[in-house]
């Protein structure tokens, strides 16, 4: 309410200048003598003194118009502004309380900013190396390790929160699965490796991992997480962004999901024996496709043989 009086004071003020400069230019002009007494010279000279007058006054009307749109947006603006000069936005709540507690204000203009991504799909995926805890040791580890196998990369925000660690121990607990179809699965986050080490050293009823079966690899320089165009440079963590990538390296499939909801692993799991199958068979999996299910032959008559099947 404070600051809508104040919108409408300055509303008032502006009002008073542009009616106090239209009079005071209209009382000058009134002021002028006649010309009807003057000669044809002084008459000619009187009308192009007067015409130069009129555009005196437009030109200080358009002025004071000018004055209060300006004043105008700057209330505006002071408005929608939070007091610490920034757009008040509530971070993520749920389970009664913030997920992250760095969200509660963001930069305008800078909301959800991303890097452009060098991650395409159909096109070789960007390389990385880096620290990974594996099996409780820090080891090296790069995407070129995984040449000849599919591999399902996917970055969380941050180590110790709530989400995270259910989409870590889901993927951890069914790596077999993965494994049986000549898959991999590594999980990545800025943390450094000496957290995600603190993390996994945790007990799992207390919020921690527990024994991993998976990589936790280390981001903390962020340049992974920005060539795959997930990193929210206004908030210093990623999204929840998963990419297959096959056995000779190429992107296959990108996830991006918002902070508050996890991924699912029956559907990574369907999607890369999907891809599988189609790099062996050449045929194309419909939609819902599990191992088992009919498949399509792309090509205009071959297609009719799935369609008049399924109708």
């Amino acid at each position: 309410m404070p600051r809508l009086r104040f919108i409408s004071l300055v509303c008032k003020c502006a009002t008073v200048s542009l009616n106090g400069r239209v009079a005071a230019c209209t009382v000058r002009s009134r002021a002028e003598p006649s010309p009807g007494a003057r000669t044809d010279t002084c008459a000619a000279r009187e009308a192009r003194r007067m015409a130069g007058r009129h555009k005196s006054v437009s030109a200080q009307v358009f002025l004071a118009i000018f004055t209060v749109a300006v004043l105008l947006q700057v209330a505006i603006a002071l408005q929608e502004d939070g007091p610490n000069g920034r757009k008040e936005q509530e971070c993520y709540k749920y389970a009664g309380g913030h997920v992250y507690p760095g969200e509660a204000f963001r930069v305008p203009g800078s909301d959800h900013s991303l890097h452009l991504s060098k991650a395409k799909i159909s096109k070789p995926a960007p390389r990385w190396e880096g620290t990974a805890v594996i099996n409780g040791e820090f080891k090296e580890l790069k995407l070129t390790d995984y040449r000849g196998r599919y591999l399902v990369f996917f970055f969380y925000p941050l180590d110790f929160t709530f989400v995270c660690p259910t989409e870590i121990i889901a993927f951890s607990d069914r790596i077999q699965e993965f494994r049986n179809i000549n898959a991999e699965v590594v999980a990545c986050s800025v943390d450094s490796q000496f957290t995600h080490l603190a993390w996994i050293n945790m007990p799992r009823k207390q919020g921690g991992l527990g024994p991993l079966k998976i990589p936790l690899l280390s981001d903390l320089t962020h340049q992974i997480a920005k060539d795959y165009g997930v990193f929210l440079e206004d908030q210093g963590h990623t999204l929840r962004g998963l990419f297959i990538i096959d056995d000779k390296g190429v992107l296959r499939q990108i996830t991006m999901n918002d902070l508050p909801v996890g991924r699912s692993v029956d559907e990574t799991l369907r999607l890369v024996q999907a891809f599988q199958y189609t790099d062996k068979h050449g045929e194309v999996c419909p939609a819902g496709w599990k191992p088992g299910s009919d498949t399509i032959i792309p090509d205009p008559s071959g297609k009719l043989k799935y369609f008049d099947k399924l109708n």
